[in-house]
């Protein structure tokens, strides 16, 4: 059976990180494996407390992982200072992972910054080079770049720029500011689109998280790019057009749809 490590922070109401990464890659087929790099309590209305991993204990995580089971590919999502991230990069590149999937979690779809600059400058020159393919929004895309994006053309121009800069593929998520969710794909040689439909689901806590960590599933199971891409955005909006609704805040995606299309459902 194929393996991926995900390596991010816990989210206590069980929608975002780790614990959708988790769910998300089991889901698509490998068995999934964690590196923790700080507790949440949190739910779907917001984050109200952050206890960060030491260092030294992500580092202890990630090598524990690697020297038992080794992982066929490998996804970060928000680490919230630059000790951990250098600690991501370095032991990725000591152990010389493959299939590495960041999700530059830098800022919110709202344009909230969610890093410090320091953690984000050691993001660009430390995690990003080391990575075969980033899943930036837009308003991270335009921080990368230092370019506007406004139109799908600004697209094409801001993702041929993230990977000339970092030399890394860009898959960048359009969402609805600019398209229907439609995501770009540049590897350096052409331009793939996605085309994504309108879904009225509020219930979209942890989309992120769980499309990078389908793509990270699916490369370990050697598919290429443009196929795991293509899988994991069928997973996505299959789980969204289920339309779950778990409480009284907005909601988690349900991350418990499975390959044959359907959800795995609890015996009552």
């Amino acid at each position: 059976m194929k393996t991926a490590l995900t390596i991010a922070g816990s989210d206590s109401s069980g929608g975002a990180g780790i614990q959708a990464d988790i769910k998300t890659m089991t889901m698509n087929g490998v068995f999934a494996m964690s590196a923790i790099t700080a507790l949440t309590a949190q739910n779907t209305t917001g984050v109200s407390g952050i206890s960060e991993v030491e260092p030294g204990f992500l580092r202890a995580q990630i090598d524990s992982v690697f020297t038992d089971i080794r992982p066929d590919a490998v996804k970060t999502g928000m680490v919230s200072s630059a000790a951990l991230i250098e600690v991501i990069a370095e032991r990725l590149t000591f152990y010389k992972a493959r299939n590495i999937v960041v999700d530059p979690v830098m800022v919110s779809t709202s344009g909230s910054k969610l890093l410090k600059d320091d953690a984000i400058d050691t993001l660009k020159s430390r995690l990003l080079p080391v990575a075969c393919l980033i899943t930036p929004n837009i308003p991270e895309a335009q921080i990368l770049s230092g370019m506007t994006v406004e139109t799908k053309e600004d697209m094409q121009d801001c993702a041929k720029a993230v990977f000339e800069k970092y030399g890394c593929c860009v898959l960048l998520k359009g969402g609805h500011s600019i398209n229907d969710a439609n995501d770009l794909l540049y590897d350096g040689v052409s331009f793939v689109w996605y085309e994504g439909r309108r879904i009225n689901n509020p219930n979209t806590h942890g989309t992120g998280c769980t499309l990078s960590s389908a793509i990270a599933a699916n490369l370990a199971k050697d598919f290429s790019l443009d196929e795991a891409v293509r899988r994991a955005k069928d997973y996505i909006s299959g789980a969204l057009e289920a339309m779950l609704d778990l409480g009284a805040g907005s909601g988690p995606l349900n991350h418990a749809f499975n390959l044959s299309g359907e959800f795995a459902k609890e015996k009552e």
